[in-house]
């Protein structure tokens, strides 16, 4: 969290070199027991666990000063970034090098080697990011090894959850959206049965997040599907029909996430707890922009989709007017829901006049 990445490296490669040590050097009785073999299992997957989130703030972080003021990659950025790493980069090493060494000149040797294994510096492009995510994910299959989900469910799926956002991340640096597109489709892949097998009365928040989760994949997937369509003359039937299924599984998770909200008599909260005001909010808007993305060619069935989106959208701007302090949680998306507020009820009049012109 205090971005020195070198220094927080350094300590991972230290604690793994010390650690596969610590399995040679035989005790004064040598006879380790079970119990001893069962510590030393799970410390080796807590060390991959770290280097599974070395892994992902890098990737993140990198994304931070890489994204532009839509969350796509800013090729300007880019270029400008890579000429100043080049600048950078030896003087920095020299510098930082000398402040933190540990042990002796074998050990250090050691240290160093597993260090060269995994970059300390942002990725800025797909190749970079590549190679850490891979590193990553060599880690994410150590953990779970440990980390299975008989006896270790949050955890297990706390690992999960950080592989599907290795994923994320590295979809961020792909240009090519089919590629990317089947980047979330492995995130679904993991997630979905997770959450099946998961009983929400247990594990109600795991449950949310994962909901959640799954809704905005969905939903990424489909904004890819339509920028696919975009490049294409003219949208063919299968291209619509995987746009909609998308849309619609999107729309299917985050109901699920907003009924997990409501009360024994399910009824939805009058006023929003501080902790799931953003993302209650952001699912009634993204489902609200999901049911304007539905293609159909039947114009009544158009018109339903429309007056759905404006409920979503009036509701945002309604729980804003009555609760002004949400308002800082969602401006972004209140300022569209104005705008499509004020938008909706013309073009479905618009549509109607289409369908009725004989009344």
């Amino acid at each position: 969290s205090q971005q020195c990445f070198m220094e927080s490296r350094h300590c991972l490669a230290a604690a793994s070199v010390i650690f596969s040590q610590a399995g040679q050097v035989p005790s004064a009785e040598d006879n380790e027991t079970e119990q001893d073999q069962q510590d030393l299992r799970q410390r080796k997957a807590e060390i991959a666990r770290c280097w599974i989130k070395y892994c992902l703030n890098l990737l993140q972080s990198a994304r931070k000063l890489l994204e532009d003021n839509i969350g796509e990659l800013d090729p300007d950025r880019q270029l400008e970034l890579k000429a100043q790493r080049k600048k950078e980069e030896d003087e920095k090493e020299k510098g930082r090098k000398k402040a933190v060494l540990f042990g002796t000149s074998d050990i250090c040797d050691s240290v160093l080697a597993m260090e060269e294994k995994v970059s300390s510096v942002y990725p800025l492009d797909f190749q970079e990011a590549r190679e850490i995510f891979l590193v990553g994910q060599n880690y994410v299959q150590e953990a779970k090894e440990f980390f299975q989900v008989d006896g270790y469910v949050t955890d297990h799926i706390e690992i999960v959850q950080d592989h599907s956002a290795l994923f994320k991340v590295l979809a961020f640096f792909e240009e090519d959206y089919e590629r990317r597109c089947k980047m979330h489709k492995r995130r679904i892949d993991m997630l979905e049965p997770i959450y099946a097998d998961l009983n929400p009365q247990y594990y109600l928040l795991i449950s949310r997040q994962l909901q959640f989760e799954l809704a905005d994949t969905f939903y990424e997937m489909m904004d890819l599907k339509v920028a696919i369509g975009n490049r294409l003359e003219e949208l063919d039937s299968h291209t619509i029909k995987k746009i909609n299924s998308l849309a619609q599984l999107a729309i299917k998770y985050y109901e699920l996430f907003l009924d997990s909200l409501r009360n024994p008599d399910k009824v939805f909260p009058e006023e929003l707890e501080e902790d799931v005001l953003r993302p209650a909010m952001v699912a009634k808007f993204h489902i609200a922009r999901l049911y304007g993305k539905l293609i159909t060619s039947d114009s009544k069935k158009q018109l339903e989709n429309m007056q759905t989106s404006l409920e979503y959208y009036t509701f945002l701007v309604d729980y804003c007017e009555k609760y002004p302090a949400a308002v800082r949680a969602v401006e972004t998306e209140l300022e569209l829901s104005k705008e499509m507020v004020g938008l909706l009820p013309t073009r479905m009049e618009r549509l109607r006049a289409k369908l009725c012109p004989f009344i």
